[in-house]
């Protein structure tokens, strides 16, 4: 299994084509590094062959498409040509290419006609004739009027006009295509091309006919369906124009319920596998129909206001990849939960919408960081298993309930609530749900806390499982012990988990959901095999065993140094028995700093950064696997370092032991001589 990662390939206007991976196995990131020039000039629409990664097409403006072997790099051309007694070919500054369905080889490509290929574009048929009104754009009013040719032209940075600008083919029947224009054409064949339906825009309800055709789509589900986008903003006109129809071609009916005027529409995708699900890129951001486009409903979050070009769907991961105008690509990953957004699962009190499989590898710490001053990092997709949720209900909070009705009284007077009901506010405790992972055998592995809200969330799972130490209420440790306390974690064992959904609210945990089957691959293994690996399982419990000794002496240690250095204050307090105290704080604060040093080293030496010899904290940070996770595990090394840590604490313990009993033994003749009683 590879990681579910896929290339993206971009048209980039003025600059050129580039390539890049949607993921890396990097814990950087994804760099500029990662992209790589596919082809020079004005980028444009790019395709690539379905279960071929190393075909792509790619074009410059104008339609000059080319096939290139991503093997070896060589680019051909094969942009199709008019015949000898033929009118010459016109292609829009962004000519459609398609990929077929049916069969890899095959393409199709538009100017005023549609052309096939059977050969990747070696050769070229038309399977049309001209499908446009076939105009001189010269005779065109512009600006109201039409222009003398005196007037100053420069065609040549300039589309043609009058060819078509959008081509689609059903996924169920190889004969059916659809093919709209720039200037207001929508044509479909059902016979493979031998036979053409026209129909102009203006027979559209309420739609003008010099509207532009930006996106058509053939229904993946049914071939009688499909859907147009037209666009007339060239006139000063900004409305959605987004268009369906059930009866092949016959009849078209307006689906924009839920587009704010003024949004222009650019492209329009399917979900392949539930029929009503649709996304819809617009010029102020993403919208999304569960009903086929009855009803629309914006999906920007986390974006920002940016014209969406273009979008396409990853099938394999189930994945929505956006283009936009400014700022190049945004993935939503895995958008499959959005089909199962059901009135029967939205009217349950939780979900847990079935996650993909999430694979396993580690993370490598090496990146293409000699890139030089113009080095950008994106972050990938967070790794492990991201778990998609829902939550009928939640209650609010005494905070936001009162914010609510704050809100609602507008110009009134907003009453102040009392200084009662402001510490109840400030002392309520917050609310939780929590998702919950087990093994097959009913043991749980990990457990993952968040807020509790309504509506739909998603947390991440990092495919680990903690043994659990010692926790401290401060985070702070002393020289020589770091490393100890917290924990545990492991790399959880590919297989087949369970999650469950829970919520904690007022301390009270209930059920939500579950159980729903997560699967766990792993998906990159190293060429050595750990002949420790039998004796990790017994390892980790060890020292997780051993790690919780250590760190509660780590703990003592600290509060009877903390004890000891009030003592050397306490000292000025006292009013009897001044000889026998400060003899026994003196002795004891000599033992302090000769344990410090043993458990920690030489503060002299790490003042200049000297070499010294390893810890206790050294050697059981070593005995975890050292600095970088690996999927080896502990070796015969690490190991070693555990059994080394173990014998330096068995050795410095009584030693400790005494001294906490001296520190006690001091604080009582402190008090007993009138200083005062130290509390902890």
């Amino acid at each position: 299994m590879m990681l579910n990662l896929f290339t993206m390939f971009m048209g980039v206007l003025k600059i050129i084509i580039q390539g890049g991976p949607s993921r890396t196995f990097e814990y950087s990131g994804i760099s500029n590094a990662h992209w790589y020039v596919v082809l020079g000039g004005d980028g444009h629409q790019p395709a690539t062959e379905p279960g071929n990664p190393n075909i792509i097409y790619a074009q410059s403006q104008q339609g000059y498409i080319n096939r290139i072997d991503m093997t070896n790099r060589e680019i051909v051309s094969i942009r199709p040509q008019e015949g000898i007694d033929e009118p010459y070919e016109r292609f829009n500054w962004d000519s459609p290419i398609l990929v077929s369905y049916h069969d890899p080889k095959r393409l199709y490509f538009g100017t005023q006609r549609v052309w096939r290929s059977e050969n990747r574009g070696d050769s070229w048929t038309a399977i049309s004739r001209d499908l446009t009104k076939d105009e001189e754009r010269l005779a065109l009013p512009i600006m109201g009027r039409v222009q003398s040719f005196d007037n100053p032209w420069d065609v040549y940075a300039m589309s043609t006009y009058n060819t078509i600008t959008s081509l689609s083919e059903s996924r169920i029947d190889e004969n059916i295509l659809y093919a709209g224009t720039d200037d207001g054409i929508i044509q479909h064949t059902k016979d493979g091309g031998q036979n053409w339906t026209k129909i102009t825009v203006d027979k559209l309800p309420e739609t003008p006919s010099s509207a532009f055709v930006n996106d058509i789509k053939a229904d993946l589900h049914n071939t009688e369906t499909a859907y147009v986008l037209l666009d007339n903003h060239k006139f000063g006109d900004y409305k959605p124009y987004i268009f369906k129809t059930t009866n092949g071609g016959k009849k078209w009916v307006s689906i924009t319920n839920g587009i704010p005027d003024g949004t222009l529409v650019w492209r329009i995708v399917q979900d392949h596998v539930n029929p009503n699900l649709l996304f819809l890129g617009t010029e102020y951001g993403v919208y999304i129909s569960l009903n086929q486009g009855d009803n629309w409903h914006k999906f920007s979050n986390g974006l920002p206001t940016i014209p969406v070009r273009d979008l396409a769907i990853q099938k394999r991961e189930n994945d929505l990849v956006l283009a936009t105008f400014g700022r190049s690509f945004y993935v939503l990953d895995d958008y499959s939960p959005l089909r199962d957004m059901t009135e029967e699962n939205l009217s349950k009190e939780g979900v847990i919408f079935e996650p993909r499989k999430a694979l396993q590898y580690n993370q490598v710490s090496g990146d293409n960081s000699s890139n030089g001053g113009q080095t950008y990092y994106a972050s990938n997709p967070q790794y492990g298993a991201n778990i998609t949720y829902y939550v009928k209900n939640a209650p609010e909070s005494m905070k936001t309930k009162r914010k609510k009705l704050e809100r609602a009284k507008k110009d009134d007077d907003i009453p102040f609530p009392g200084w009662d009901a402001l510490d109840k506010e400030n002392a309520e405790q917050k609310n939780q749900v929590i998702l919950v992972v087990k093994n097959k055998a009913g043991e749980i592995v990990s457990k993952i806390s968040g807020p509790l809200k309504k509506g739909v969330s998603r947390v991440n799972w990092n495919l680990t499982s903690s043994i659990p130490t010692t926790v401290k209420a401060s985070s702070r440790s002393s020289r020589g012990w770091r490393g100890s306390g917290g924990g545990i974690t492991t790399q959880v064992d590919p297989g087949k988990y369970d999650l469950f959904l829970k919520k904690r609210v007022n301390g009270v945990v209930s059920d939500l959901a579950g159980p729903v089957e997560l699967e766990v691959e792993k998906i990159r293994s190293g060429t050595l095999s750990n002949p420790m690996a039998d004796k990790h399982d017994q390892y980790y419990a060890d020292l997780a065993e051993f790690s919780k000794v250590v760190s509660s002496y780590q703990h003592m240690f600290e509060k009877a140094n903390a004890r000891v250095r009030t003592y050397q204050r306490m000292l000025m307090q006292i009013t009897t028995n001044i000889p026998e105290a400060s003899s026994s704080l003196y002795e004891l604060t000599e033992t302090m700093n000769m344990l410090e040093r043993k458990v920690g080293g030489s503060k002299a030496k790490a003042e200049v950064g000297e070499k010294d010899f390893l810890t206790i904290s050294d050697r059981l940070s070593n005995a975890r696997g050292g600095w970088y996770p690996n999927s080896y595990g502990p070796t015969q090394l690490h190991m070693e370092s555990f059994d080394i840590a173990k014998e330096m604490f068995k050795r410095i313990k009584p030693e400790m032991d005494a001294y906490f009993e001296n520190v006690e033994k001091t604080g009582k003749i402190l008090e007993e001589a009138g200083a005062a009683i130290l509390l902890d």
